[in-house]
């Protein structure tokens, strides 16, 4: 179950990254409802994240948050702020979900 709550703090993670995109291309009152947006969802990841760790080791579970939210934050800068997306950074992005797999597979 914990690993659950941590795969949805990781997406947490990406919404937050994402708002803080969005305050930096808006202005006025919008800025400010993308930046509650960015401090609501780190509050929820942070929150989740905290209630993980409980039952799993604090280094893979970090590791993976990160990671979730890293690739969460590359996609959706690609598709939505218009990123680059070129094979580099696409085979780092790939090599970057395998550890994430990996940490799971190896952590009890």
């Amino acid at each position: 179950m914990n690993w659950i709550i941590l795969i949805v703090a990781g997406m947490f993670e990406v919404v937050f990254a994402s708002c803080l995109g969005k305050v930096k291309e808006t202005e006025g009152a919008e800025m400010y409802y993308w930046f509650g947006g960015f401090l609501l969802s780190m509050v929820i990841s942070l929150g989740l994240l905290m209630k993980a760790i409980q039952t799993l080791p604090i280094g893979t579970a970090y590791a993976v948050w990160t990671g979730i939210g890293a690739v969460g934050t590359v996609l959706v800068g690609i598709i939505v702020f218009k990123d680059p997306a070129n094979f580099w950074r696409l085979f780092f992005i790939c090599t970057l979900i395998g550890s994430v797999i990996g940490l799971k597979y190896v952590s009890h």
